[in-house]
C-alpha cells in the first residue's frame, strides 16, 4: 500500500487531511462494511433467493404508512439511484412482491406498494437476515462496544454533508 505521504495531494485550503491513523480506521470501516454486506447478501440469496437491496426495499415499504412510498422517497431510503430503484422495483413487481400505483392527487407521481405476498416474503427472509446480523455483527461486540459503536454511527449519520 502506498504511504499517504507519497501521494500527490492537491491543496485543500484550510481543510485538514486525515492522519495515517484516521485513514487506517476509515479503510478498516470500509472493509468491514464491504465484508458484512457481502456475507449478508450471500446468505439472503442462498436461503431466500433475494438480494440485500431487494430485502431493503421490502423493509422500507413494510415500515412506511400503508406499505407505500413514492419512488423518489424509496430511492433515497435505500440509497439507490432513481433508475436503480426503478429496475429493482420492476423485478419485484414481476415477482408479485410490489406493485406500482399513481400517487393520490398527483398524476405524475408513482408509488411502490408492498403486496401481501411481498410482506409474507419479507417475514420469511427476515429470519435469515436478522440471524446473519446477530451472528456476523452484533455478537462480535460486547454490549458496551455495541452501544458505543451505535452512538458513533448515529453521530456520523446526523452530520450535515
Amino acid at each position: 500500500m502506498l504511504s499517504v505521504t507519497l501521494l500527490s495531494v492537491p491543496e485543500t485550503g484550510s481543510a485538514r487531511l486525515p492522519t495515517r491513523t484516521e485513514l487506517g480506521v476509515w479503510r478498516s470501516f470500509l472493509r468491514a462494511h464491504a465484508r458484512l454486506t457481502r456475507i449478508l447478501e450471500a446468505e439472503l440469496i442462498a436461503e431466500q433467493r433475494l438480494s440485500l437491496a431487494a430485502y431493503d426495499v421490502l423493509v422500507q415499504l413494510a415500515e412506511a404508512p400503508q406499505y407505500r412510498l413514492r419512488m423518489t422517497e424509496l430511492a433515497d431510503a435505500v440509497l439507490l439511484s432513481r433508475s436503480g430503484v426503478t429496475r429493482l422495483v420492476d423485478r419485484l413487481e414481476r415477482a408479485g412482491l410490489v406493485l406500482r400505483e399513481r400517487a393520490d392527487g398527483d398524476g405524475r407521481g408513482v408509488v411502490a406498494v408492498l403486496t401481501p405476498l411481498g410482506l409474507d416474503r419479507l417475514r420469511i427472509a427476515s429470519g435469515t437476515h436478522l440471524t446473519g446480523v446477530a451472528r456476523h455483527f452484533a455478537e462480535v461486540f460486547s454490549r458496551a462496544e455495541l452501544e458505543g459503536f451505535g452512538r458513533s454511527c448515529d453521530r456520523l449519520a446526523s452530520e450535515d454533508p
